[in-house]
């Protein structure tokens, strides 16, 4: 592999993960992507805190949402991160999910057009253009980046969106520099993500080698296979019942999704999701993540890039360094 990048989430301490940040980097890893997930921590602060300990690494959002943020903050926050790490952040953005958006008074409606509209913008503005926009979403009135102390020129920032449905997909391929694919979704479900990407492209007058294809995998690897199985299960029990989108892409049928939403509260508890990991079996495991020996992780992750990934992103589930071990490329 030539790429590789490390996905942390709440799984570590931040400064633990500012340390696993900085081992990644000795190992060869080219960028570390840090989650927004649920109501556990923001992506912005342990991203602020990887670039200020590393030197080369990229810092990555996988993903924030273009829901809660107002384009004008949105865009100063990712030049702030660039002040901190020229030319080593990505800014990854998603359309967020139910339940929570709504659970939290979002009504995530005309998806697709929030998100144009979200990259549009975003894009004039890290370009430290003067910007008017009015839309069904974002209006700005002369609005541009005001920087007085600092490097007063347009930003190298990319925008991957983190799509995972066919529609958004698409667009993706057409507006943005990269994608972030999802995790918990089986190999195959690559290739019509990459025709959808591809179709998006030719619109855009490019071609699918021009748009970037990271994707996230659930890496959990132990020398003992059957922890590292159980590793992978609990978080897939979780994920299937708060994020169905998911399960839909990995093709968990909507009883066993059902199954365990009766189970699971919000937010779920560890004894809850005890209760409700024997509904996912071990193929499912193994069919939507990478789990199991060094052998079978490697191997499983060489499967997400045979069928279009660019750069796996592995989440490490288990021990993190010796998932980086596994996958250094120095």
């Amino acid at each position: 592999m030539e790429r590789v990048a490390l996905y942390l989430q709440d799984a570590h301490p931040i400064r633990q993960g500012m340390e696993l940040a900085q081992y990644a980097e000795s190992r060869g890893f080219e960028a570390v992507w840090q989650a927004e997930s649920r109501l556990v921590r923001d992506a912005i602060v342990p991203m602020a805190a990887f670039a200020a300990v590393t030197e080369k690494i990229k810092i990555g959002s996988g993903v924030i949402n273009n829901w809660t943020r107002n384009i004008g903050l949105l865009a100063a926050t990712y030049l702030t991160l660039d002040d901190l790490a020229p030319n080593r952040v990505i800014c990854g953005i998603g359309a967020w999910w139910d339940p929570l958006a709504r659970n939290v008074g979002i009504e995530r409606r005309k998806p697709l057009t929030a998100m144009r509209e979200t990259v549009t913008v975003m894009k004039k503005l890290l370009k430290l253009e003067r910007v008017t926009f009015h839309g069904q979403f974002i209006h700005v009135d002369g609005i541009e980046l005001d920087v007085v102390h600092g490097r007063r020129e347009a930003r190298n920032v990319p925008i991957y969106i983190g799509a995972t449905g066919a529609k958004m997909m698409e667009m993706t391929g057409e507006i943005a520099d990269g994608v972030v694919l999802n995790y918990c979704v089986p190999p195959e479900y690559n290739k019509s993500a990459m025709a959808r990407l591809e179709a998006g492209a030719r619109k855009a007058g490019r071609s699918l080698d021009e748009i970037d294809r990271p994707q996230l995998i659930v890496c959990s690897v132990d020398y003992d296979r059957h922890k590292a199985l159980d590793g992978a299960r609990g978080l897939l029990t979780q994920y299937l019942a708060q994020q169905p989108h998911i399960a839909k892409a990995s093709g968990v049928s909507a009883e066993v999704v059902h199954e365990i939403q009766s189970i699971l509260g919000w937010p779920a508890t560890k004894e809850q999701i005890q209760k409700a990991m024997p509904l996912v079996p071990d193929d499912l495991v193994q069919h939507i993540t990478a789990s199991g020996s060094p052998e079978e992780v490697k191997a499983k992750v060489q499967e997400y890039i045979d069928n279009g990934a660019t750069c796996p992103i592995l989440y490490p589930l288990g021990d993190p360094k010796l998932m980086i071990d596994i996958f250094a490329i120095q």
